[in-house]
């Protein structure tokens, strides 16, 4: 890949493609896997917006945090965004790791509609912004 542009335009079509899923697995029953999707939907999404600032991150911990940096803190999103991205991240590594969970339809829809909200604010803000 060339040019930051194209970059930028996968990774929110990675994006999409985790929402795809997590609505597939939804209503598939697979909850922990939908809520993991949701999150990954966020965090390419959120990877995305900061490569609009030329920023890329090694870990999950420092991409969220320079989003909030970079985006939260400057108003430029909600601050319920970091609360809401915090229980995805957490939803993750729930659905991922943990060998029980609590992770029910309705977590999981609640984790999807998040991940749409916040995935479909970034693109406009790129579209807007950026391209």
């Amino acid at each position: 890949m060339s040019n930051l542009s194209e970059v930028i335009s996968l990774t929110l079509a990675k994006a999409n493609q985790k929402l795809k899923a997590a609505t597939i697995d939804l209503q598939n029953e697979l909850f922990d896997d939908s809520a993991s999707r949701s999150y990954y939907a966020v965090y390419h999404a959120i990877t995305a917006a900061l490569l609009t600032k030329q920023l890329s991150f090694s870990s999950h911990n420092q991409t969220l945090g320079a989003f909030n940096k970079e985006f939260i803190h400057t108003e430029i999103f909600s601050k319920k965004y970091t609360k809401m991205i915090y229980q995805l991240f957490s939803a993750r590594e729930t659905g991922d790791y943990d060998i029980r969970s609590d992770i029910d339809h309705k977590k999981a829809k609640g984790y999807l509609e998040n991940a749409i909200i916040i995935v479909k604010d970034i693109e406009s803000y790129i579209h807007d912004s950026y391209c």
